[in-house]
């Protein structure tokens, strides 16, 4: 079989690599991370071989270099998202940690015994765990949205759900599981007029949606770095102004501080107020890169590839036999995160034996678990698609799933 040719993929070394072999990878495991740019990389190494300092913390001129890197990635990210205000973005380390940051430094003090939480029942573990800490120890109360056929929320879900003690709710913008974009502005708009907070998990959104903060209106946002074509290790909260002045730090200690006295301390203002200890620059600085990069590409163009990859693969997964697709089978209202199942063989099973063919998926409840057992499934394969994949990639995946029952003594059913 001849490789079609994607014009993205020289962009990233693991390609450029692989695809000198006979039998290359087909890296299809996006939606647990995103391989990396060159441009991605060599920002980190240029921080480390000529920027390292610590920022906000030297008057020379190296670290004076490392805080205007700081500030840029910030004042890039603010642009990137259309943020309408300075000062809102906050570097952490992931969108699991963001979470726990509102969880702790907003949940824990401005909800009590009465109040409700309202979230999809298909929430990742980092969007649910620590709700249900924040409600243990306030005695406030989670309200599941279930999903329709289509494993979407309706608005009639929601506006059913809603209700006076609904306090804050909080979603992924697209499941990390079914794919599905959510009516999220929406929702947003309902919850406001109820006067309910509104977190948002744009983490497998923001690679493949573009999202206007401003347009939006969420009231909290997150996501994470190594996602979005930048390192692991970097995560971004946005924040309304008025609710991050309202909040105590998550963290304390060293750069989040104003002035120590020997039994009291003020604060920095944010979003200094929530970066305590030396931020992790070298991922500072490789997510610049990586939002450099797709800012010089035509996002658009990227998007639309990338739907027309997932409609193949949609209709490809569909004439396998003894495949069943998860949760959404149509082509609407998704991205390229697409779970199904192998009659008769376990997910882990199927991952196993796919890796022989050097086809990379992810098995297991991704993280999930309330959903499975909400779809009544144990655990799903799941094929996640990137602008870098190719429909050659998706007939590979196909073609060795036709296999994958043989080894289980079902008959051959691949064509040699």
């Amino acid at each position: 079989m001849s490789r079609v040719v994607n014009p993205y993929r020289k962009d990233f070394p693991l390609f450029q690599a692989e695809d000198q072999k006979e039998l290359a990878l087909a890296y299809l495991d996006n939606a647990a991370t995103t391989q990396k740019p060159y441009v991605t990389l060599l920002a980190e190494q240029l921080y480390y071989e000529s920027k390292n300092a610590n920022p906000h913390r030297g008057a020379y001129d190296l670290s004076v270099e490392a805080t205007m890197l700081l500030e840029e990635t910030r004042d890039m990210v603010k642009h990137f998202f259309t943020v309408p205000k300075e000062g809102e973005i906050i570097f952490t380390k992931g969108a699991t940690e963001s979470l726990n940051l509102l969880a702790y430094s907003y949940g824990l003090t401005h909800l009590k015994q009465g109040d409700e939480i309202l979230l999809p029942i298909s929430e990742h573990h980092s969007n649910l765990v620590p709700w249900q800490m924040v409600a243990k120890q306030t005695g406030c109360k989670l309200v599941y949205l279930n999903l329709n056929e289509e494993a979407n929320i309706s608005l009639e879900e929601v506006k059913g759900k809603l209700s006076n003690k609904t306090k804050l709710v909080t979603l992924a913008q697209v499941s990390n599981v079914t794919g599905s974009i959510y009516p999220v502005a929406e929702i947003i708009r309902l919850a406001h007029e109820k006067g309910a907070i509104v977190i948002v998990d744009g983490t497998q959104a923001v690679p493949h949606l573009q999202v206007d903060i401003t347009e939006l209106n969420p009231d909290f946002y997150v996501c994470s770095g190594h996602k979005l074509y930048g390192p692991m290790g970097v995560g971004i909260l946005y924040g309304k102004m008025d609710l991050l002045n309202q909040m105590s730090p998550f963290l304390y200690g060293g750069d989040m501080i104003e002035y120590v006295e020997d039994f009291s301390a003020t604060y920095a203002p944010v979003p200094q107020k929530f970066e305590a200890g030396t931020q992790n620059m070298g991922s500072i600085a490789g997510l610049r890169g990586a939002l450099t990069y797709l800012e010089e590409k035509n996002r658009n163009q990227l998007f639309q590839y990338e739907e027309e990859l997932s409609n193949y693969l949609l209709e490809q997964l569909k004439k396998v036999p003894h495949v069943q697709l998860v949760g959404n089978k149509t082509g609407n209202n998704r991205i390229g995160v697409v779970p199904f199942l192998v009659e008769d063989v376990h997910p882990h099973d199927v991952v196993t034996i796919l890796n022989q063919d050097r086809i990379a998926i992810r098995a297991g409840h991704h993280c999930a678990q309330p959903l499975h057992r909400h779809l009544d499934v144990l655990a799903t394969c799941r094929v996640s698609l990137s602008f870098y994949n190719t429909k050659e990639e998706i007939d590979r995946l196909c073609e060795s799933l036709k296999g994958v029952r043989r080894w289980f003594g079902y008959g051959s059913e691949r064509t040699i």
